[in-house]
């Protein structure tokens, strides 16, 4: 074990916390499921219950395999997936910016989950313990490929934003 290694627990650690935290409030937080529904059908997402019980399961699991170092590259893709749809969704309209509501928190959560998939989880987890060693371009191909994979069969399968309502026609004299 060394520094790197402590490095890594403690970037799987907050990254995990943070995830597990976010899919907990999507379950009872605030709206508790009929919210998060709500806004995800705002965002223009068929079936939004659905879509909210997924990024609850997706978020919690993908936070608890982060925690654990177990499956890393396989985790990270699903929150690669997760910070990409709501890049997409959500922030990208609104600019960089995260206090005027852009992408710059999903960035960062994104760019760091692709980095564990790099790194690995480091010699401190259950990959290591159980010989799993994904890492270098496999684990980083599968963190990225994965996310883009599962965020674009999401979007294709569900994502059918409402038309905007025509501007009223102007009296005609």
């Amino acid at each position: 074990m060394n520094v790197t290694d402590v490095a890594l627990l403690l970037i799987r650690i907050v990254l995990g916390v943070t995830m597990i935290a976010h899919g907990v409030n999507h379950w009872v937080g605030g709206g508790k499921i009929a919210g998060t529904a709500g806004w995800f059908g705002g965002l223009g997402l068929r079936r939004p219950v659905l879509q909210a019980w997924l990024s609850v399961l997706t978020e919690i699991a993908a936070g608890v395999l982060l925690v654990l170092g177990l499956l890393t590259s396989f985790a990270a893709a699903a929150v690669i997936s997760v910070m990409l749809v709501a890049g997409l969704l959500a922030h990208r309209s609104n600019g960089f910016f995260v206090f005027k509501e852009g992408y710059e928190y999903v960035l960062v959560l994104g760019v760091v989950a692709l980095a564990l998939g790099i790194l690995g989880p480091g010699w401190l987890s259950v990959d290591h313990a159980a010989g799993i060693d994904v890492t270098g371009w496999a684990g980083g191909g599968i963190a990225l490929i994965l996310g883009v994979v599962a965020t674009g069969g999401l979007l294709a399968t569900f994502y059918r934003p409402q038309p905007a309502p025509a501007a009223e026609a102007a009296p005609q004299n």
